[in-house]
């Protein structure tokens, strides 16, 4: 490989290893490093992370996507056992229709149970109408509030999350504080996540938001936790990985109803990579003291963002081969693996050739533990892209870049410069010359 001059191309500071010293320290280091087996998600381990309902919505989720039927079943078998703690039973009957005996007798269909539970509700919701409905006679704001509150909470145990969020929304027009609002907001938030509907995420996180003054640091990273899903889901991964970065380690197990500390830093950190520069990388995630120990939770996610940026590829790109299963049963990270591997992957190729006029492809492939061809083929979609500005000798396996010649640009600004002086001179001096000789042109007048 071939640099170019620095002072010619780019500061010392954007000057950075692609990892390939096969005699540097780091290079050691790194052979050291142990590199994480694609190991089976541990369901046991992992739905302890979380409380409530989407517990149960990931262990049915992680059913629903896995391949391996062992897995599956247990999934299934604790997404019973936690179902049978609440009230949904409408929950229960599609967990159980998704069993289907294969689990044998304690886990079938508990008519007795569902009974049981469908009565009390009936009961329940009874008592909370006649309660609500003696509040609104009585015109007292605050029991009024508690009284949708209470209707909210019915209905969110039993799973009418649409009921759920029109009654939490309910209770703004009777909202007497600021703490009234922002407990508003969280509800309207927790249901709105459930129930998919990430515009009102956003649009109730903004109204929280504003009663800043109240905000305690729990609720505020909880609303940063619930923006960046919303932006997320919405494809927005430089902005998810914001408000991902911004949250504090105030938040703990506090939101594990929506989501544990340890998504905070795999969903953050994937979102960096495939969206931040190298400066905001190191600034923003690598230097950051609050997200450093959310990283800490998620070993393998760290060390991918310091292969990252050290330019170790091979590795950072082998540490997300082994977490890519994994994350593959994420209800929220699903659908965005293959889009955020894609650019993280193309991001790395792009920072690779950066530096240098021209890159043996056969060295390139080895670094990104690729063939030549496959490497090929990516490179010639990122300079179709206009991403990389290079080109490709296809006989001798080499990509030259065309930089802008410094030099020549350098002279031809000067140039332009100078007529647009000499332009400027012979204006001014023309104006003075008729200024001194006191030259008028006044139009004819008509006879």
């Amino acid at each position: 490989m071939e640099t170019e001059e620095p002072s010619a191309q780019m500061t010392t500071d954007e000057i950075y290893t692609n990892g390939d010293d096969d005699d540097s320290p780091l290079h050691h280091q790194q052979q050291r490093r142990p590199i994480i087996s694609g190991e089976q998600l541990d369901i046991e381990a992992y739905a302890a992370l979380y409380t409530g309902r989407t517990k149960i919505s990931r262990l049915i989720f992680i059913a629903d996507k896995c391949g391996n039927v062992p897995m599956q079943l247990e999934a299934l078998r604790m997404a019973y056992d936690e179902i049978k703690k609440g009230e949904n039973t409408q929950l229960f009957r599609e967990v159980v229709q998704k069993i289907d005996g294969r689990l044998g007798q304690n886990y079938g269909a508990d008519l007795n149970w569902m009974d049981s539970v469908d009565r009390r509700a009936e009961l329940r919701k009874e008592k909370l109408d006649n309660e609500l409905n003696a509040y609104r006679t009585n015109l007292i704001k605050e029991s009024i509030r508690m009284g949708y509150n209470d209707f909210g909470d019915f209905y969110y145990a039993h799973g009418a999350l649409g009921d759920a969020f029109k009654n939490y929304v309910r209770t703004r027009d009777y909202c007497t504080t600021a703490k009234h609002i922002i407990n508003m907001c969280l509800n309207a938030i927790l249901v709105s996540i459930e129930m998919g509907q990430f515009a009102h995420v956003i649009s109730y996180v903004s109204k929280a938001e504003q009663n800043k003054g109240d905000l305690e640091p729990i609720t505020i990273a909880k609303l940063n936790c619930a923006a960046g899903l919303a932006h997320l889901e919405c494809k927005k991964y430089k902005l998810a990985a914001r408000k991902f970065l911004e949250t504090t380690p105030d938040l703990g197990n506090n939101y594990s109803e929506v989501i544990a500390a340890q998504d905070v830093a795999t969903y953050g950190g994937l979102c960096a990579l495939a969206s931040f520069d190298r400066a905001e990388l190191k600034a923003k995630v690598i230097d950051n003291i609050n997200f450093r120990n959310f990283l800490e939770l998620v070993p393998e996610v760290r060390e991918l963002i310091n292969d990252f940026y050290s330019s170790h590829y091979a590795s950072c790109l082998e540490y997300l081969g082994n977490l890519k299963a994994n994350l593959l049963l994420d209800i929220h990270l699903r659908a965005h693996v293959e889009t955020l591997y894609t650019q993280i992957r193309n991001k790395a190729l792009i920072q690779y050739t950066h530096p240098f006029v021209s890159v043996d492809l056969n060295r390139m492939a080895d670094a990104f533990k690729t063939t030549v061809a496959g490497l090929q083929k990516e490179l010639e979609a990122l300079i179709t892209d206009n991403q990389i500005q290079a080109r490709i000798d296809s006989h001798n396996k080499i990509l030259y870049a065309r930089h802008a010649d410094q030099r020549k640009a350098t002279f031809q600004r000067v140039l332009q410069t100078g007529v647009e002086f000499d332009r400027d001179v012979r204006a001014m001096l023309l104006r003075a010359n008729l200024i001194k000789h006191d030259y008028n042109h006044k139009a004819s007048r008509k006879i």
